[in-house]
């Protein structure tokens, strides 16, 4: 439950939480403030799920100026933090921290996000997780070259027809 006295805080979402409706879902005091980029990141999906064997995405570090990942900076009430921790499986999963993003007004902002604990190879996310990222990504305008990278990771049609109904139920039409 959210109180109007929380405390806001800023979360970097590089993954399915960059749709609005996705995270609003999970945490429902969550409302984007701007895109961001994380440099010295790559983007990757290369985290197991738990759940269903797929994979999920990650910005793990590299340390070049060269690589970055684009994400969508949101503000959050801080007593739905812990709710967020379960959904992104912290601190098994994912570890939680602080990193510097930069503002395309050239400002670097603190935010929180979730960081790949273990990369494992040869992983593909399931199509409805693929859907997330890129509503996401389209959803707030990241540029178009990496929405395109986005659009061209391979991708696994979910055997759970239920399970992908679920999913995607929250862009149908009210």
């Amino acid at each position: 439950m959210t109180h109007a006295t929380d405390e806001l805080m800023l979360y970097f979402a590089y993954g399915s939480n960059m749709s609005s409706a996705r995270l609003r879902a999970r945490v429902a005091g969550a409302y984007p403030v701007g895109i961001g980029l994380l440099v010295g990141y790559r983007l990757a999906f290369h985290v197991l799920s738990r759940k269903d064997g797929s994979a999920k995405c990650d910005a793990y570090y590299t340390g070049r100026e060269a690589d970055a990942v684009y994400g969508v900076l949101f503000s959050l009430p801080a007593s739905e933090l812990a709710v967020l921790d379960r959904y992104e499986g912290h601190p098994h999963l994912y570890e939680r921290g602080v990193v510097e993003v930069l503002r395309p007004d050239g400002a670097q902002w603190e935010a929180q996000t979730y960081i790949g604990r273990q990369a494992v190879a040869g992983l593909r996310p399931l199509d409805w997780y693929r859907e997330h990222v890129l509503r996401g990504a389209r959803e707030h305008e990241l540029p178009e070259a990496y929405v395109a990278q986005l659009a061209a990771v391979a991708a696994d049609r979910d055997t759970d027809a239920e399970r992908r109904a679920r999913e995607l139920a929250i862009y149908a039409p009210a």
